[in-house]
């Protein structure tokens, strides 16, 4: 198992399948040699999210080979057993949260981090206990287990609306 992580707040979908490639590389493994793509599909970064999520669909497709989808909520959660609660930074002193095992909080929202409900165990990310392991390795992990009955492709898990707003300007004029 390899990871590898670069913070960057521009050019993720230019490096991207770069990574990919030295990623496997690095490993001896070719695209040819993967049974599965395991993919984060949130919630976090809005452009991120949409990036990872269309590379990983394309690669499966091309590759004829499942892609599984795996929200950060699942991703902390891997390796911890009872409940718990799993919160992903939000930013704008926000969090998303979801419940394990917790009436009331078993559906992923946003939350105030000041304002966060009341649950049964720990807080695993965002300002609680770290996860168990890296999240990468967590996806690869429940991607793992999932890929042979996971048949739906992945989708982005938004639970905010994007920041982005639509140009202001008039649309540019067609050419025919």
């Amino acid at each position: 198992m390899a990871a590898r992580v670069e913070p960057m707040t521009k050019g993720q979908a230019e490096r991207l399948l770069v990574l990919c490639e030295e990623l496997l590389s690095d490993a001896g493994v070719a695209y040819a040699d993967l049974n599965a793509l395991g993919v984060g599909i949130g919630p976090g970064n809005f452009t991120g999210i949409r990036i990872a999520v269309s590379a990983a669909r394309g690669l499966a497709l091309g590759l004829g080979i499942p892609a599984v989808g795996v929200d950060a909520f699942d991703a902390l959660r891997e390796g911890h057993d009872g409940p718990c609660a799993c919160a992903v930074d939000a930013r704008r002193d926000q969090v998303f949260l979801q419940g394990y095992d917790n009436a009331g909080i078993s559906t992923p929202a946003l939350y105030d981090a000041s304002g966060l409900p009341a649950f049964t165990g720990p807080l695993i990310g965002a300002g609680g206990e770290p996860p168990a392991m890296p999240v990468a390795e967590a996806i690869a992990r429940i991607t793992a287990r999932r890929f042979a009955d996971s048949p739906a492709r992945p989708a982005p898990l938004y639970l905010r609306p994007a920041d982005a707003a639509p140009a202001r300007d008039a649309a540019p004029v067609l050419l025919p």
